[in-house]
């Protein structure tokens, strides 16, 4: 049995990840995040251009970061986001981000507060390692600690948007996340998937929940 890369115990998850939830639902859902995705992210590209450019001016290095998260099973890819920091601020601070981090730039601020710097994230939804809606990646460290009731979440792929999401973000604690992210896995469905991202644009345009 391959080992898991994040705990490198055997990756229990793979088997429940290919047959949880259905043929058909997979199946929409797939087809959900290839056209939504292609849309959004055509609409997506002059605002990800703008913002780009806007980060670069600011501080300088590159616009995008790149950093390695849990999909499923386990399995490690890389995320896409506009940086939103200071360069190189992992070799600056703690993993994640913190309420009033300093090392957060003003731009930084104002794309967290809209959630412009996960709008690169489509990209990996259309590659297929991350879906519109489903348990949020984490950082690997963090993973790796999740206890075995909570690992459920790994059995399913990650999202651009989730549960957790429209029910606090930022101002959850990790353990009150995962307990979210476990009714999705449990209860998901497409119907669910479409409730998530109609309160995913509402929640967008408060910025309500976002650490800055």
């Amino acid at each position: 049995m391959r080992a898991d890369p994040v705990t490198s115990r055997p990756a229990q998850h793979d088997h429940e990840a290919a047959t949880a939830g259905g043929v058909a639902y997979r199946a929409v859902k797939r087809g959900m995040d290839i056209v939504l995705g292609s849309v959004m992210l055509a609409a997506s590209l002059p605002v990800i251009a703008v913002a780009a450019a806007a980060v670069v001016f600011e501080t300088p290095g590159s616009p995008f970061f790149l950093q390695w998260r849990a999909s499923v099973g386990g399995r490690p890819f890389r995320i896409i986001k506009l940086r939103t920091m200071v360069a190189k601020a992992d070799r600056l601070g703690p993993v994640l981000t913190q309420l009033r981090d300093p090392r957060i730039t003003t731009v930084g601020s104002l794309l967290r507060r809209w959630s412009v710097d996960e709008l690169p994230q489509l990209v990996n939804v259309l590659a297929g390692q991350m879906s519109l809606v489903g348990p949020r990646p984490e950082v690997l460290p963090i993973v790796a600690t999740y206890p075995v009731r909570h690992r459920g979440v790994l059995s399913v792929q990650p999202g651009l948007t989730g549960w957790a999401q429209v029910h606090g973000r930022d101002e959850l604690s990790i353990p009150d996340k995962l307990e979210l992210e476990m009714e999705y896995v449990t209860s998901r469905s497409i119907a669910m998937d479409l409730r998530i991202l109609a309160r995913t644009v509402l929640i967008v345009l408060t910025g309500r929940g976002v650490t800055r």
